[in-house]
């Protein structure tokens, strides 16, 4: 789907940011445990930067990053406020069941992940849904961590810094 087919609008940036401000959990579903995929990126950001209790779902894995993997969304200690999904679009409708019999507060479907007919049925249960944004690019733009590569520099200027 091409972005001028979209029809569905979105939370507004402060809405996002609200989410993510009341957010205490978010679970990853699609978590992996290789280092070059984006779930794996998006989880050490996350650990590393947030406050958020994490939880990460694969059916597969037993470990990632030093935390047990949950085989699914009932398998989880307590209901996620956010679920965050990695997972191909002809999955997502099965997600979003999971995540409203787990008690889920948000589906969260990441860059470049868009089902309109999976978001007019999570707000119809009373769902805050956020599509095509990715987690951790959202926190770190609300905390003043983002540079162009997405990545906190720890440096604040207004002048473009110059390497030899």
């Amino acid at each position: 789907m091409s972005t001028q087919d979209r029809t569905w609008e979105g939370p507004s940036a402060p809405e996002r940011l609200n989410i993510l401000r009341n957010a205490k959990s978010i679970a990853i579903v699609g978590a992996s445990d290789k280092p070059s995929r984006a779930s794996y990126f998006v989880a050490t950001y996350l650990q590393s930067s947030s406050p958020y209790r994490l939880y990460f779902v694969n059916p597969t894995a037993t470990e990632i990053l030093g935390q047990p993997v949950y085989k699914s969304l009932a398998d989880l200690p307590e209901q996620p406020d956010i679920v965050d999904v990695f997972r191909k679009h002809d999955d997502l409708p099965s997600v979003l069941e999971e995540s409203k019999a787990a008690g889920a507060k948000t589906l969260w479907l990441q860059l470049g992940s868009w089902h309109e007919d999976v978001a007019r049925d999570a707000e119809a249960a009373g769902m805050n849904v956020v599509m095509d944004r990715c987690v951790k690019i959202e926190h770190a733009r609300f905390h003043g961590g983002l540079n162009l590569a997405g990545f906190n520099t720890g440096v604040i200027s207004s002048k473009r810094q110059v390497t030899a």
